[in-house]
């Protein structure tokens, strides 16, 4: 593989993480090494499971699926210490794919540190492709990003009451 790319997919809408997972899963049919970090998620979504079959190393930086805003000082310093753990770890180890899900949230909401983040991403092996998830992109990420995909949500079931489903939204 050439030099690695950094995508984006970032917004409102719905599709964010399936797109990356469907990337993920197109780069171990090719044979690549991919790594999934989830930030701010448990680790139970649908998709993980045929993933981690399939080779992955999928990690994953909450144990419940608590919201940060519920959370103590003490237990978000501890999501914090442990999604940095995480993202280290994933660092040291090779691969052609790497996707921060959720990366948008976890820096915005101060659930990674910035510089630890911008490393993973900015610095990465040649030839790795990084993928980046969530809602709101720090301008660094939009200036990083070789694509750029926003999802604009134009309808949605969850504003009708149809909670999610499983197998669809997660």
């Amino acid at each position: 593989m050439e030099k690695g790319l950094v995508h984006l997919y970032w917004g409102e809408g719905k599709g964010k993480t399936t797109a990356a997972m469907g990337l993920a899963l197109r780069a171990l049919g090719h044979g690549l090494r991919v790594t999934v970090v989830q930030f701010l998620k448990d680790g139970c979504s649908g998709e993980l499971t045929p993933l981690r079959e399939l080779g992955a190393a999928v990690y994953s930086g909450m144990e419940s699926a608590g919201f940060v805003f519920q959370m103590s000082g003490e237990e978000k310093a501890s999501l914090r210490e442990q999604q940095g753990l995480l993202l280290k770890k994933t660092m040291e180890e090779p691969c052609g794919l790497l996707i921060l899900d959720e990366a948008c949230a976890a820096l915005q909401l101060g659930m990674v540190e910035d510089s630890l983040l911008r490393q993973a991403v900015l610095l990465r092996p040649e030839g790795m492709e990084v993928v980046i998830t969530g809602r709101e992109p720090a301008p660094w990420m939009l200036e990083a990003a070789d694509y750029s995909t926003e999802m604009r949500c134009r309808r949605h079931p969850y504003s009708r009451g149809t909670a999610a489903r499983k197998g669809v939204e997660f």
